[in-house]
């Protein structure tokens, strides 16, 4: 599993350069945010000739993108390190919260992840669709097939904007466990307001 580490390029070994690279990128982009990233910038926190970034990225547009695509691969991660839930729900609401988690964990590579810069690079997408499908593949089990897609949307938007809201603390400074249980409660509301879950219906109609 990658680490998203800040660690300065004191950490550099022969042979780890690729992760040596992301990780002092990742450095400056939590210190100064995209606009203070180039290679040489990166390679003078790595330790490394102003060169050596080349072998790998070919411009500071690469070295961004493989970050976020990092960044949905570790989000991948901890989505699918949540555990099934005695009702299809409680993983829908604990994966959000896991999402969550992530974005406050990560604020820098979080904003580059849905920034514009990497939204068309291919390894980005294919990293992004992948966690995607894991939310998909729980909702799943909530939502008729035709309510699904509107499901998932809501539930990206909401979480998306909650991550948000919180880095710019706009709904204040809560701890992690408040912020927590702001996310539980906002999207079990969502859920119970939103299209019904079929044993609901059926038990209804």
């Amino acid at each position: 599993m990658w680490t998203l580490s800040t660690s300065t390029g004191s950490g550099y070994h022969h042979g780890d350069l690729r992760a040596a690279l992301l990780d002092s990128a990742l450095a400056l982009l939590d210190a100064g945010g995209p606009g203070e990233l180039s290679l040489r910038a990166v390679a003078r926190h790595a330790g490394v000739s102003p060169n050596a970034p080349y072998r790998h990225y070919r411009d500071k547009e690469a070295l961004l993108a493989a970050l976020a695509t990092r960044g949905f691969t570790e989000l991948g991660e901890r989505l699918a390190a949540v555990a099934p839930g005695e009702a299809p729900d409680a993983e829908v609401i604990a994966m959000a919260c896991a999402a969550v988690d992530y974005a406050l964990d990560h604020p820098g590579v979080y904003r580059l992840m849905f920034g514009q810069a990497c939204s068309n690079h291919p390894d980005t997408i294919a990293a992004s669709d992948a966690a995607i499908a894991m939310v998909a593949e729980r909702i799943a089990a909530v939502a008729e097939p035709e309510r699904r897609v509107p499901l998932r949307i809501g539930l990206w938007a909401l979480v998306h904007g909650l991550s948000t809201l919180l880095l710019d603390e706009r709904l204040g400074t809560p701890t992690r466990a408040e912020a927590d249980a702001l996310v539980e409660t906002v999207v079990r509301t969502m859920l119970g307001a939103g299209p019904e879950r079929p044993e609901r219906r059926s038990a209804t109609g």
